[in-house]
């Protein structure tokens, strides 16, 4: 939780002194369940003839509030498969549950595969659109500056290295300009915003949080988070670079 705090700049002191877990940390947990999950899932052919693959969709739901120090295990199934142009998009789903197997949260990880295609199958996750209405309805804005302390932190935390998020050369290597944050850890962000503009502070309020990745966020660049009052779906957001 210390190493969550960090990268996620969190100022509470009960997360910093892990007597309380943000909902959000949940997903630091999948990094492990992702490798598995894949390597199981995802014919290996089919990895080794992609040209890349980005972090596409994400959605998050949380049953209940998470307890420090409890045990919880993660178990991973394929969800759909489908061709999107020249790409292919493979949605994972993970259940997340605890000792009692009492589900703690559930998520949806769309990958999209870089320059192959396969045969569609499965349920497609929905799509959480933005709802233009809600642009009339603005409710606040929020920002943190990103650097490669953020990085590090959340890579000791969450065990995942990979060099993209720390070497130039590798980031240009997965089309980026630079080193990028984890896309876990500007979500985290993102619900750490929510609470802060939205919810009083109340990290408990993010029930649930889905988004589609557009673009890395660059260590260095500032995220900016607008939130919009989305009527009975909750709230609406963007984040940007700048």
């Amino acid at each position: 939780l210390e190493q969550f705090a960090a990268a996620t700049r969190d100022p509470s002191g009960r997360v910093q002194s892990c007597r309380a877990v943000p909902p959000i940390a949940v997903v630091t947990l999948l990094w492990d369940a992702q490798e598995a999950g894949r390597a199981a899932l995802v014919p290996a052919d089919f990895q080794s003839q992609a040209i890349g693959g980005v972090h596409g969709d994400h959605d998050l739901l949380v049953h209940r509030p998470l307890s420090p120090g409890e045990v919880l295990r993660t178990w991973v199934e394929g969800r759909s498969a489908s061709t999107k142009g020249p790409n292919a998009v493979i949605t994972l789903r993970y259940l997340t549950t605890d000792v009692r197997d009492q589900v703690v949260a559930e998520q949806l990880w769309s990958t999209v595969w870089l320059g192959v295609s396969c045969v569609d199958a499965g349920e497609a996750p929905t799509h959480h659109r933005f709802p233009d209405a809600a642009r009339a309805r603005p409710v606040g804005s929020w920002h943190v500056d990103v650097d490669g302390e953020m990085a590090r932190h959340y890579a000791e935390l969450s065990g995942d290295w990979s060099a993209h998020h720390f070497d130039a050369e590798a980031a240009r290597r997965s089309g980026a300009d630079g080193p990028f944050l984890h896309g876990f850890c500007s979500m985290a962000l993102c619900a750490r915003a929510f609470a802060e503009t939205v919810a009083g502070g109340d990290q408990d309020r993010v029930g649930r949080i889905a988004l589609r990745f557009a673009r890395p966020v660059l260590l260095g660049e500032r995220l900016t988070v607008h939130f919009y009052d989305a009527g009975p779906l909750g709230y609406a957001f963007e984040a940007e670079v700048n």
